[in-house]
């Protein structure tokens, strides 16, 4: 390129050096070097303005004009330029002509949005699932589409773990699952999949467990009754029925809490609570589960302790709430052994509330710590009739913990104890209102 620009530089100097002896011989060496001054002018003139409208119009000649000298390189790189940026803007839609094809495809609405939620591009599947238009709602605000409190919400909530469910706006009879993603600066991918089956599955097994278990309950109070009577009566009967009458009667009283488990699990699931409309007292519940539990392991010498540490009220269903804590609290008397000591705590801090249940059991193997909260999952299936629990306390924990917008934590080693923390947001602690003075 600097031996090129050399060359066009000797060029100039020998024209104007010409055009001067030229005006040299006449007598006017100055009129001559302002000639070729002019004349190389107008040439550049002609090869800008030849330039321009090529740039102004480059599809109208896909060859640029023909020139000679520097204007001829300038021009001959200026098309190996524009040629390269068609070739690479070819590909580039050619890739995004393949992913809005591959994405028009799947099954599951994709829609693109800015950060405040302006509709830039949907695929097919979006049409079909949210009953969104081409021709009148690009540039709309999603929001206005989806009219869903809870998206409202989960939009703008920046919080994309875990998905959200709603029913479609177009056909309520579709059931939506709706993941968010960001990317680029700030933008929203949203994906719709359609989970309609898999809603109705859930919902007709919950439906077949509520039934069932309020079907067996009947017959089984029956059974159980009946049972109890022959216990009482266990001096009347022949001793090699005692021993079966007894056994019969423990089997039917684990039955009679595996199916009040079930009810209350399957009620806590379909969100038959008034967790956001009451008020409970976490500290008397406690204080009061506690209690009881002191009496359930009075023979295995527990030390039971609890430490309060703030006395706000929690917004929540009383109900769940003490089903959640006294499932934590018993499953640490009777995984404790005898002598052992257990420490209830309430606390909290910026971050929420937090219950916490530490003991000195026997503990878990980490490897089943994700799956405790499974329905009828043991760490120890040997376990089970020793305990004789229904395995279903920490699903109902887990789902209590739902329905009041918060999680359990485990820790937990073999040989050193377990804690089990529910940690409950901020938003649901509230300040007790001063209690009236007596008037004297």
């Amino acid at each position: 390129m600097q031996h090129n620009w050399s060359h066009y530089l000797r060029v100039i100097i020998a024209l104007l050096t010409g055009t001067t002896l030229i005006g040299w011989a006449f007598g006017y060496p100055l009129y001559g070097l302002l000639s070729g001054l002019i004349a190389y002018l107008c040439w550049t003139l002609v090869q800008s303005r030849r330039l321009y409208y090529w740039l102004a119009n480059p599809a109208a000649s896909d060859e640029p004009p023909r020139s000679i000298g520097l204007w001829g390189d300038i021009l001959d790189k200026l098309h190996k330029l524009h040629r390269s940026h068609l070739l690479a803007e070819d590909r580039l839609r050619a890739q995004i002509s393949r992913v809005q094809e591959s994405t028009n495809a799947m099954r599951d609405g994709v829609i693109m949005t800015d950060a405040r939620g302006v509709m830039e591009w949907w695929n097919g599947s979006a049409e079909q699932l949210l009953g969104f238009k081409r021709s009148t709602d690009q540039g709309q605000f999603i929001h206005n589409l989806i009219r869903t409190p809870a998206f409202k919400a989960y939009f703008d909530a920046r919080d994309y773990r875990d998905p959200l469910e709603i029913h479609s706006p177009a056909r309520p009879h579709i059931r939506l699952q709706v993941q968010i993603s960001l990317f680029g600066e700030d933008d929203r991918l949203i994906v719709a999949k359609d989970v309609t089956r898999l809603y109705q599955l859930e919902q007709m097994r919950r439906d077949f467990v509520g039934n069932v278990s309020h079907e067996m309950r009947t017959p089984l109070t029956v059974i159980s009754g009946y049972l109890e009577t022959l216990v009482d009566h266990s001096d009347e009967l022949p001793m090699k029925w005692r021993r079966a009458i007894n056994t019969m009667a423990d089997q039917a009283s684990r039955m009679e809490a595996l199916i009040t488990d079930l009810i209350l699990l399957s009620r806590i699931e379909t969100g038959e609570h008034t967790a956001d409309d009451t008020q409970s007292d976490p500290e008397a519940l406690i204080r009061q589960i506690c209690g009881d539990a002191r009496t359930l392991g009075r023979d295995k010498h527990q030390e039971i302790t609890v430490d309060i540490n703030d006395h706000r009220l929690l917004k929540g269903d009383e109900g769940q709430l003490r089903s959640a804590f006294s499932n934590l609290i018993f499953n640490a008397v009777k995984y404790t052994p005898a002598g052992g000591t257990i420490h209830v705590s309430w606390s909290a801090n910026r971050d929420g509330a937090h219950f916490s249940v530490k003991d000195t059991g026997i503990g878990i193997d980490p490897v089943h710590i994700p799956r405790l909260t499974e329905r009828f999952y043991r760490a120890d299936p040997s376990r089970h009739k020793d305990t004789g629990g229904t395995g279903l306390g920490l699903a109902i924990v887990k789902h209590v913990l739902i329905n009041h917008d918060g999680n359990l934590e485990i820790r937990s080693e073999p040989g050193q104890g377990s804690e089990f923390i529910c940690h409950f947001p901020k938003e649901r602690l509230v300040e007790r209102l001063p209690e009236p003075q007596a008037e004297h």
